[in-house]
């Protein structure tokens, strides 16, 4: 197990590849999921991501099917801003607030989601859906169109407080 013996400092900030990540002002910049933890409470944290899609499917964090990582023994209180777009800009947008739980072996369940709706120009003859996902140590939105050969674009800005829970 890595241990440290020195504070970590720097003046100029920290890069990882020559990429800035953290610069001289202490804001963190172009990293891929960013968590926070309390240190006076060590069984919760809170993680961002951004989801993505095309069409019908389940919405991921890169081009290889990534999900949300959800830990065994925890209770989440995930936070969804949502957007779905076509080429002539119609729009859907909402805010979905969803609890899910997680046991022992993994197994998620969605206890319970309110969706607020901010706007929703989805066009006539056509259905736009989004939906909490929850599977095995994973959590996500799994969408379908019907009505259209449009490409619909979701993207959602994902935020999870994670507290253990046994």
């Amino acid at each position: 197990m890595a241990t440290t013996t020195d504070k970590f400092d720097s003046l100029t900030g920290f890069s990882v590849d020559k990429t800035v990540v953290v610069d001289e002002l202490r804001n963190v910049k172009d990293v891929n999921t960013f968590e926070i933890k309390n240190r006076n409470f060590a069984d919760g944290k809170v993680s961002n991501y951004i989801l993505r899609g095309v069409g019908t499917g389940t919405l991921q964090l890169d081009t290889i099917g990534t999900q949300v990582p959800i830990d065994n023994n925890t209770i989440n209180f995930i936070t969804g801003r949502i957007i779905g777009v076509n080429p002539q800009t119609d729009v859907y947008s909402a805010k979905f607030e969803t609890v899910v739980s997680s046991d022992a072996s993994g197994n998620t369940t969605l206890l319970s989601t309110m969706i607020t709706v901010i706007k929703d120009d989805i066009p006539n003859g056509q259905s736009w859906d989004i939906q909490p996902l929850g599977s095995q140590n994973k959590f996500s939105y799994t969408t379908t169109i019907t009505g259209t050969t449009n490409v619909i674009k979701w993207a959602v800005s994902t935020e999870v407080h994670s507290i253990e829970w046994q």
